[in-house]
């Protein structure tokens, strides 16, 4: 009897085993129910981390950043649409199925006019015949411009319309916003902007993504976020 003393005693001390990927997805789920989604996406994490392989995770992990985003705590949390996205691709490569579920997801509204997100589609930039599908579902942001971050972007709506937003920033901070309405047409893979009172612009959308106008700069899909 004791000789089996030490043996108990290492039984009743040892460390409880860790939660498997399922339960902590599980417990995930249930926090994010309850709209406490710093807590759930812990749990998300750790059941990917547990099973690389376990596609539901990966999937709640971006519904959960989705919602987070929405709640304006997209630096805290890096809620980057980049990053929702990554997670959200892993899961349908993991199991297709996620697929269907995302299409009606509005936690994952965020990413909707993403390359990204039209990639899972079945679109791609890659192929010149959805080079105008993809102009007109995906939103187009210039680099930030000046010590004050001035932004830009294209929306292409639908019949040739096209629209340049403008958001200016003085040295006071004081921001101006305005709109350049215009029209554009597609031949392949260059895109000719006519906007208002300017000349007319040709530029390329190239197999990478990148939508480039001589005068205007690159075109992403990817918004400054979260300027220093």
């Amino acid at each position: 009897m004791l000789q089996a003393l030490p043996l108990l005693v290492l039984v009743l001390t040892a460390a409880p085993p860790a939660p498997s990927a399922r339960a902590l997805n599980t417990e995930g789920f249930r926090l994010y129910r309850a709209g406490r989604y710093p807590e759930a996406l812990e749990k998300f994490q750790g059941a990917m981390k547990a099973d690389p392989a376990y596609a539901l995770p990966r999937y709640n992990l971006a519904a959960t950043l989705g919602v987070l985003r929405k709640q304006g705590k997209l630096c805290e949390y890096s809620a980057h649409r980049d990053v929702i996205l990554e997670h959200l691709t892993q899961a349908v490569r993991l199991d297709a199925r996620r697929l269907a579920r995302a299409r009606e997801d509005a936690d994952l509204d965020a990413i909707r006019d993403t390359l990204g997100w039209q990639r899972l589609l079945g679109h791609k930039p890659e192929r010149e015949a959805d080079v105008p599908a993809l102009l007109r579902a995906v939103s187009w942001y210039g680099p930030a411009v000046g010590i004050h971050g001035s932004k830009h972007s294209l929306r292409f709506l639908p019949g040739g319309r096209v629209v340049l937003w403008t958001r200016l920033v003085d040295e006071k901070g004081d921001e101006n916003h305005g709109e350049l309405p215009g029209t554009y047409t597609v031949k392949g893979r260059q895109v000719e902007l006519r906007l208002m009172d300017e000349p007319p612009r040709k530029g390329t959308l190239t197999t990478a993504g990148a939508l480039t106008f001589p005068g205007l700069g690159t075109f992403t899909d990817s918004e400054p976020e979260c300027d220093a």
